[in-house]
């Protein structure tokens, strides 16, 4: 199998913040080690409560139990599935081939979405919804989602400061960003299923600005939790392509004790110009049948209104040529939410004028005179 490493740095979080110099600058460089080379790093001292996480997994377990009718009242195919349940077979990677993912998932987020951004991008800036009769369910996921959300926001700090940018260069973009949080129940294989190519999730790359995956929990077939029942199970990342591993290395991870992951998104590699890397990665499912597993993953997302392009720093004749033209994040997350099967190609509609219709109705009553 691929190999694992102990190389992906470790960084604690309050460095970003220490008043003395030599520490900030080691958390910058080693978030520029992980975020340029991995496209991850290790996170601790990250504030996120891991009590609360594991009620919630609880909570989440106890509704994803429910039989299929009650929880399709939480399904919202009419906003692209970025509130409520998410069926199972339903998102797909763009390029690893095609296979639904093994998943059945709830989308939340942090924050209370402006009218204003609810109007413009009803979907990607839709209330959050709950599940009746679950108040533990709600209370403890929102709050970790708006932990997650802070995680998220110090983390920009600390990439502004790797890349010397001003401080709150990226941490001011994301204010008021369509960020979601993601729990997941990964499927458990059958029998039939186990030795095949069948993954929890293919290979892919996030198209957000930095995700945050505080950790998960295996089940075994009965349902209860247990250690993870294959050593080759779980995240696997790509590195950054080399003269000598032109194809990068495929490496699994393994998250210290304490620590959270963060992985760099499509949205921080575009306004690095490639000096950050959106990391590919897979999740491998077990090669044992009727194992579980669940995970929660936040998605911090750049403001609707703001520009998708290589920021003054990093803008060169390559990197324009690679990331251009510009364009604005709300249109390229539509963009993307068709090419992953969330959203329906006619979505596409949207961009560009709408109103051509307008004079061919006009065009016709005249030739019905």
């Amino acid at each position: 199998m691929s190999q694992s490493t102990t190389e992906i740095p470790v960084v604690d979080l309050g460095d970003i913040s220490s008043p003395r110099s030599e520490v900030r600058e080691r958390a910058a460089a080693q978030i520029r080690e992980g975020f340029g080379h991995f496209g991850l790093i290790y996170i601790r001292n990250h504030g996120v409560d891991m009590d609360r996480l594991e009620s919630f997994y609880d909570a989440y377990l106890e509704f994803c139990a429910q039989p299929e009718s009650e929880k399709q009242k939480m399904s919202t195919p009419s906003i692209w599935y970025q509130r409520g349940w998410t069926p199972p077979n339903t998102e797909k990677a763009v390029v690893a081939g095609g296979q639904p993912d093994f998943k059945e998932c709830y989308f939340v987020t942090p924050e209370e979405p402006s009218e204003e951004l609810q109007r413009e991008y009803p979907e990607l800036y839709a209330k959050n919804i709950w599940p009746e009769g679950a108040p533990e369910f709600k209370e403890h996921y929102i709050e970790l989602s708006r932990q997650l959300q802070q995680v998220a926001a110090h983390l920009m700090r600390g990439s502004a400061l790797a890349l010397g940018l001003a401080p709150h260069t990226l941490e001011g973009a994301v204010d008021g960003g369509p960020h979601v949080t993601r729990a997941l129940r990964y499927i458990p294989l059958t029998t039939d299923q186990v030795d095949t190519d069948i993954v929890w999730g293919e290979e892919h790359t996030d198209f957000n600005l930095v995700t945050i995956l505080p950790g998960g929990r295996f089940l075994d077939p009965d349902g209860n939790r247990c250690d993870k029942p294959d050593p080759d199970a779980g995240l696997y990342l790509r590195t950054r392509p080399t003269a000598e591993h032109p194809r990068g290395r495929k490496i699994q991870g393994k998250t210290p004790a304490g620590c959270i992951v963060a992985q760099v998104g499509q949205q921080l590699e575009i306004l690095t110009g490639g000096q950050f890397l959106a990391t590919p990665h897979v999740v491998e499912a077990p090669n044992k049948a009727g194992y579980s597993r669940v995970a929660v993953a936040h998605f911090a997302h750049l403001h609707a209104h703001q520009h998708l392009f290589p920021l003054k720093p990093f803008q060169t004749e390559e990197s324009t040529r690679g990331y251009g033209p510009r364009v604005l994040v709300g249109t390229y997350n539509l963009k993307t939410l068709v090419d992953i099967g969330l959203a329906p190609a006619d979505a596409l509609n949207r961009l560009g004028y709408t109103h051509y219709d307008r004079l061919g109705k006009m065009r016709e009553e005249e030739d019905g005179k």
